[in-house]
């Protein structure tokens, strides 16, 4: 049968939204749990940058303690993910939470703050990420509900390069567009069609321009606030390949054109500009197919251990170059003990500082 690839592209201009609607200020009464939880998981938003956004399901314990000019104030609080990836423009409050059927996940946090003063802060927090059911849980209850695989299984990922391919054959866009992130991969079978593959990933817009004769694998990403990014959802067919992808495409932070002979800054996986003042990587900083995405599976490297190439390699590359992204995927860091592989878990914060040898 032949593979059927369908690509559509969503503007950005359905995704206005308002900005998020200012704080109540705290206090040290014990009833700030509704205000004190909602600074939290603003904070707990604000930091997570990989996965999903998550919003408040339920504040489980509010705790206050005294103390000298203030108090501190301990929050047991219960999250839920959302469909809205971190790249995504939405304050999350106004973003749809998973339903059971879509695999729900929840974040049980427990967070310290400290109130001084009037002036309220967030100083430590933990979470533990799980899958609201396990897939034995969800065969009683569904048994034709998709199964959630782990982030770097290959068939998963072989959508993914498959779907970024058909991508990058829109014209329209300026530049190649390469894997920022996988978000989530489920699965499920159909009669007739086999296993399919529902994966969700975002991409990055990168230096290379569109046309360009170029291994896109080599392309490094716009700095943060330059690229535009876009998110999408591929199904495929383990007996008819790609079937469709559709992306919504979020605007660049910073839309100034650049000067008369200006080139565009180049910055490191950490979205760093490099000091180096020219429009490509530092001589230093090529990778040519053999690492992870930044802030994906190349966490916790030296600084120097620059990794420019997180992109799909030319479709059908095997071997020693082949696409596997997140196949060193660790996330917080390697902090987290167990973390269930097909989640991007919410991160301890602050990380606690592993020193380099």
């Amino acid at each position: 049968m032949r593979t059927l690839r369908v690509l559509t592209l969503l503007s950005a201009a359905v995704l206005l939204c308002s900005a998020a609607p200012g704080l109540e200020p705290l206090t040290c009464s014990e009833g700030n749990g509704p205000a004190a939880a909602d600074k939290a998981v603003h904070h707990i938003n604000e930091h997570h940058n990989h996965g999903y956004k998550f919003r408040l399901h339920e504040v489980q314990g509010n705790s206050v303690e005294q103390v000298d000019g203030g108090c501190n104030v301990k929050l047991q609080l219960d999250l839920r993910e959302t469909k809205c990836h971190t790249i995504n423009p939405k304050p999350f409050e106004d973003c749809e939470i998973r339903g059971m059927g879509a695999r729900a996940v929840k974040a049980n946090c427990t967070v310290l703050m400290t109130i001084k003063d009037g002036d309220a802060s967030v100083t430590k927090y933990e979470c533990d990420t799980r899958q609201e059911k396990t897939n034995l849980e969800m065969v009683r209850i569904c048994p034709d509900c998709p199964v959630l695989l782990p982030l770097n299984n290959s068939e998963g990922l072989k959508s993914v390069r498959e779907a970024t391919a058909e991508f990058n054959k829109n014209t329209s866009n300026q530049h190649y567009y390469i894997l920022k992130e996988v978000g989530r991969i489920s699965t499920g079978y159909i009669m007739g069609l086999g296993m399919n593959y529902y994966p969700e990933f975002a991409l990055v817009e990168t230096h290379c321009p569109m046309g360009s004769r170029i291994i896109i694998e080599a392309c490094i990403p716009l700095c943060p606030n330059r690229a535009r990014h876009a998110f999408c959802r591929s199904s495929y067919s383990s007996q008819n390949g790609l079937l469709s992808t559709e992306c919504d495409f979020y605007p660049a932070e910073n839309t100034t054109l650049l000067g008369p002979g200006e080139k565009e800054p180049v910055c490191g996986r950490h979205g760093r500009r490099h000091p180096h003042g020219h429009g490509g990587p530092p001589p230093h900083a090529h990778n040519h197919g053999h690492g992870p995405p930044p802030d994906a599976s190349n966490e916790g490297r030296p600084p120097h251990a620059h990794n420019h190439n997180h992109g799909p390699p030319p479709t059908g590359g095997k071997g020693k170059g082949s696409f596997h992204p997140l196949r060193r995927f660790h996330p917080c860091h390697g902090f987290l003990v167990n973390p269930d592989p097909a989640l991007h878990p919410i991160c301890p914060w602050p990380l606690p500082h592993r020193p380099h040898n």
